[in-house]
């Protein structure tokens, strides 16, 4: 890229999030839950999370983009089939953090989360986004709960055991 176009790309603003995001509980069969520590305020720990790159953009699209970018795992590799997604068909409505705010449109104060969770074999590798998250720990599924600092991914992963149960 020229001087003159990295110029112009970063004189372009970005346009403004979608408040419609998705939220991915990966965990093992054992239970064990993949938590991810943000960049921006280290400290908070969360699962995969990230909005719709576009309106009409299928939430199971959105899921399987944002484990991909944020933590290396691709859907339909060895041991992780497509299948392995499931939509929880819940939807969290919650008021967007004013820090984050600037993201969306004027405005916008809520977001609506769509919740999956996807099971993976334990010793599944993890690359993460180093632009966006610092480190990830896996943990059993209270302890996940406990360290999350949102309260839907938290509550999310207490229903965990009771949604593999139906799943089975």
């Amino acid at each position: 890229m020229t001087t003159m176009t990295q110029a112009t790309a970063q004189a372009q603003p970005r346009p403004p999030k979608i408040p419609e995001s998705v939220l991915v509980v990966i965990h093992t069969p054992a239970l064990d839950v993949l938590l991810i520590e943000r960049a921006d305020r280290p400290g908070f720990w969360q699962s995969v999370t990230g909005s719709k790159d576009f309106l009409e953009e299928p939430a199971h699209e959105t899921a399987a983009r944002e484990v991909r970018e944020e933590t290396g795992i691709l859907l339909g590799a060895p041991g992780v089939p497509v299948e392995a997604l499931h939509d929880w068909d819940l939807r969290n409505v919650y008021e967007i953090y004013p820090v984050w705010r600037h993201r969306y449109a004027p405005g916008v104060t809520h977001n609506t989360e769509h919740v999956f969770g996807l099971t993976v074999p334990a010793g599944t590798p993890v690359q993460l986004a180093p632009r966006e998250h610092l480190a990830h720990v896996w943990l059993p599924w209270r302890e996940a709960a406990d360290r999350c600092f949102s309260p839907s991914n938290a509550e999310a992963i207490l229903q965990l055991p009771q949604r593999l149960g139906r799943m089975r």
